[in-house]
């Protein structure tokens, strides 16, 4: 049409736009109404606009709902130590962003670390003693004696009156007293990087209803009280300090409140041996059960050190530390062996306390370590129906996305289940060794 115009005389091409204003205007004519005018028009087109603003975003589509994350960015270079051999570095991308949960109406906020939505095998004092983890202010250090990559921080919760409010940040304020903070519940060991199965351990554990493990969290430092190799930037685990630990006084055996060798245990663990009195034997006042509880919880684990450090169940590779060590030729003299952080609270000398969970993530399965199992004739009933429900691996993954310092590193769920899956494995080799040789169940006493 605008190229037809083009081609006429200036006066006719002026009476045919007029005729085409008129055009234009006849429906409105015609039906009796004005036409709109322009503010109007504009009116209606912001309307419009604030009405697409306020549509719902569209449903998130991930198959798996992720943890409570950091503000949006860039995405993170992430260390993955947890299935054992050499670290390697991948980029992740970021997970879903928890702003959208803080702001929406009737929600409350979460706090950093942990989530409120929690399973309900983690306790309230769990869940407290992991905030305090995960996010309370390092105000104090201590070395601890014959562990040089290990350090002692005492901590003040977000809010503390005698804390900062910005927790582990450049802000600290005066350290305190260490042993003041550690009496008092306030205190966790950072252990080393290579140990961050110990997290996985503790969620396995209260999985399974065992409830002998101190709470542990994955976080990154950034404490200038800390030496520098403790805030590079790399993930550790730190462990909840029990104030009331019982250890013995001999600096050379102080990782146990009491004395015990192999052939005592063994002696101890027989059916037909009488209840002793607490103070007869090293460690009677601890029954049976506790030790079915450990030794289901180390072989899932594999974890050597307790009752085999020696080595003496299965043939260790020329690197491992009974080697290395020259433990393992202690195995010809069964009664040279001792057992290692048996460990119980002044509060509750009856229940023995799981430290040191690391274990080994990628122990082959044809060197299981049944040594663990020897003198075990029965295990706590719930344990054994969790591992036979077949959904192990489940409730590990609902109670491991709570610490999102860990599940980010890992790459959620996907670089999760390999570790999973060899813990599901070893779970199966136990209770077929249950069936075959026909041992007992016991119902758990209350937590």
């Amino acid at each position: 049409m605008q190229t037809l115009l083009g081609t006429l005389p200036a006066a006719t091409r002026q009476h045919r736009s007029t005729f085409l204003s008129l055009q234009a205007q006849r429906p409105w004519r015609r039906t009796g109404m004005k036409p709109p005018a322009p503010a109007a028009v504009g009116l209606l087109l912001a309307l419009a606009l604030l009405a697409l603003i306020h549509l719902p975003p569209p449903p998130a589509c991930s198959p798996l709902p992720l943890p409570a994350s950091s503000p949006p960015g860039p995405p993170r270079e992430v260390v993955a130590p947890l299935s054992g051999g050499q670290a390697h570095r991948k980029r992740l991308p970021m997970p879903l962003t928890h702003l959208q949960q803080e702001q929406a109406p009737g929600r409350s906020r979460r706090r950093r670390g942990v989530e409120r939505d929690t399973p309900p095998w983690l306790s309230a004092d769990d869940l407290q003693k992991m905030r305090l983890l995960s996010s309370g202010q390092v105000v104090s250090k201590t070395r601890v004696p014959a562990h040089g990559q290990i350090m002692r921080v005492g901590l003040r919760a977000m809010g503390d009156a005698k804390g900062d409010a910005k927790g582990d940040a450049k802000g600290d304020v005066t350290p305190a007293s260490p042993e003041g903070d550690c009496q008092d519940g306030r205190c966790g060991l950072i252990k080393r990087p290579g140990d961050l199965y110990e997290v996985l351990a503790f969620h396995l554990d209260r999985v399974l209803g065992l409830n002998r493990s101190l709470p542990a969290v994955a976080r990154r430092f950034t404490s200038r009280l800390l030496p520098y190799s403790y805030t590079d930037g790399a993930l550790r685990p730190i462990i909840w300090w029990a104030p009331d630990l019982q250890h013995l006084e001999d600096a050379n055996n102080d990782q146990n409140s009491c004395a015990l060798g192999w052939l005592q245990y063994q002696e101890m663990l027989q059916p037909h041996r009488p209840t002793l009195v607490a103070g007869d034997a090293p460690c009677s006042s601890i029954p049976h059960s506790e030790w079915s509880r450990l030794a289901l919880f180390d072989f899932l684990l594999q974890v050597h050190d307790r009752l085999d450090r020696y080595c003496c169940g299965f043939q260790p590779d020329p690197s491992e530390p009974c080697v290395e060590e020259m433990l393992h030729e202690k195995c010809r003299n069964p009664a040279e062996l001792v057992l290692v952080h048996i460990l119980v609270r002044r509060s509750a000398p009856s229940r023995l306390v799981f430290i040191d969970n690391a274990g080994r993530p990628q122990h082959p399965e044809e060197k299981l370590n049944f040594r663990l199992l020897q003198g075990i004739d029965s295990f706590p009933a719930a344990a054994v129906a969790t591992l036979r429900s077949g959904r192990l691996q489940s409730l590990l993954l609902e109670s491991l996305r709570l610490d999102r310092e860990l599940w980010e590193s890992q790459g959620g769920a996907e670089g999760l289940r390999p570790l999973l899956r060899t813990i599901d494995r070893r779970a199966r080799v136990l209770l077929r060794h249950i069936r075959q040789h026909n041992l007992t169940l016991f119902e758990d006493s209350p937590r």
